[in-house]
């Protein structure tokens, strides 16, 4: 099924953009951990092909993603933390990846339906986003590295309003922090970051890498941080409050 919730495909004009693309509307593009391993298998390939030169984000009409399927997140911690957290493997292939990443955001944009956003070097969104990270509320901690990314583009306070606090981000809100680069009508936000992403592919490539590199600085101060809050999110998400707030969750 994560073939059919997680669509990767060339832009049919400019096959050298590939679109990740969440598919799973019924269920506001929640992320199952076949959906994570999709996106990162599909990153991956993309790497290693010199064909593909920016791959860009997008979800349905009116919701990029929820964040995590919270079933996924009940079973696990039902098991003791048995195996391993799939949400890892995309965030580590996000920070390896060396191309562009580019960003449409329509609507709601939940958990890690923000955070990816950080790893991507231009984010587009619609008038209608709400950005948006209730870890806490769910006895869980921020991860993708957002603890350390986000207070340095937003500041301390404005972070820890998002991050701790669980405080919704409007999408004027979300460009005025920095978090995110334009603000366009919701008919236009699919249209206006493939514009972007076709643009960034007709750049010199090599130029743009090293630009890139350049401006992204060191992914293992990114991966560090990653690794940091996984412990702690892994530990949280088996602690008995975690439990309570995901068992009252499923009950909505």
């Amino acid at each position: 099924m994560s073939d059919n919730h997680i669509l990767v495909e060339p832009v049919g004009h400019a096959p050298e953009v590939l679109t990740i693309r969440f598919n799973r509307p019924d269920k506001k593009n929640a992320i199952t951990d076949a959906m994570y391993l999709r996106m990162a298998d599909a990153l991956h390939s993309a790497n290693a092909n010199p064909e593909i030169r920016v791959v860009a984000f997008l979800g349905t009409e009116g919701c990029f993603s929820a964040g995590n399927d919270m079933a996924d997140f009940l079973a696990f911690a039902m098991s003791g933390g048995k195996g391993k957290l799939a949400a890892l493997d995309l965030l580590k292939a996000l920070v390896a990846f060396e191309k562009p990443l580019v960003s449409g955001v329509d609507g709601l944009a939940i958990g890690i339906g923000t955070t990816l956003n950080l790893h991507c070097d231009l984010t587009v969104a619609s008038s209608r986003s709400l950005f948006k990270t209730p870890f806490v509320d769910l006895a869980l901690v921020p991860e993708a590295a957002s603890s350390l990314l986000v207070p340095k583009l937003i500041g301390h306070q404005r972070a820890f309003a998002l991050l701790a606090m669980g405080e919704g981000f409007s999408a004027e809100q979300a460009v005025q922090a920095g978090l995110i680069w334009k603000v366009v009508a919701p008919e236009h936000v699919e249209t206006e970051t493939l514009a972007l992403a076709t643009r960034l592919a007709a750049k010199p490539q090599q130029a743009l890498k090293i630009a890139r590199d350049l401006v992204r600085g060191n992914p293992q101060d990114i991966l560090a941080r990653i690794e940091e809050e996984g412990r702690h999110f892994i530990a949280q998400l088996q602690s008995a409050e975690a439990r309570a707030a995901f068992e009252a969750f499923m009950r909505r």
